[in-house]
């Protein structure tokens, strides 16, 4: 019962927490790490909109309102089928890539002190989001997924079939 709310409450604490680092470096005097140039604008904007599109993409066969937990459910319990099709025939984890890209490309776009702790945040949790959810993902499809997971690596995509 409790397990139905796991997803809204880690989306609560998530927010929170994006929030904090947010007043966090809006507090930080800016500390230049690189001179801003026309070509780390540009990249970080490429970058910026490569990770978008991959993690917009990534949400295609997602419902949103379940993933968000604003539709409580038991992610052990609901029979869903395994997403390995788009993005998830390439990386395990699309998603968290494309953040990745996204606050790399916003470092290069604006590249302080405050860009580069959001960005070594970020880098930080993936470890552990990645631990916990592929241990979730383990017991909720068991085999299917330890073939998937010798097949298609987490995070760096593997366009070769």
């Amino acid at each position: 019962m409790v397990y139905k709310w796991y997803r809204f409450c880690y989306s609560l604490f998530s927010t929170m927490v994006f929030f904090a680092l947010l007043l966090l470096a809006g507090s930080i005097d800016p500390i230049w790490l690189l001179v801003s140039s026309p070509l780390t604008t540009y990249l970080g904007f490429m970058l910026a909109t490569f990770g978008t599109i991959i993690a917009v993409k990534s949400m295609k066969h997602i419902k949103t309102s379940r993933f968000l937990g604003l539709e409580p459910h038991d992610d052990l319990k609901a029979n869903e089928p395994l997403i390995t099709e788009g993005w998830y025939s390439y990386m395990r984890h699309p998603l968290y890539a494309g953040l990745i890209l996204v606050f790399l490309g916003y470092l290069l776009y604006v590249p302080n002190l405050a860009s580069l702790v959001h960005l070594l945040a970020l880098l930080l949790y993936l470890p552990f989001g990645i631990y916990f959810e592929e241990k979730k993902l383990l017991e909720q499809y068991g085999e299917a997924y330890t073939r998937y997971q010798n097949k298609v690596p987490p995070l760096i995509p593997r366009f070769k079939k």
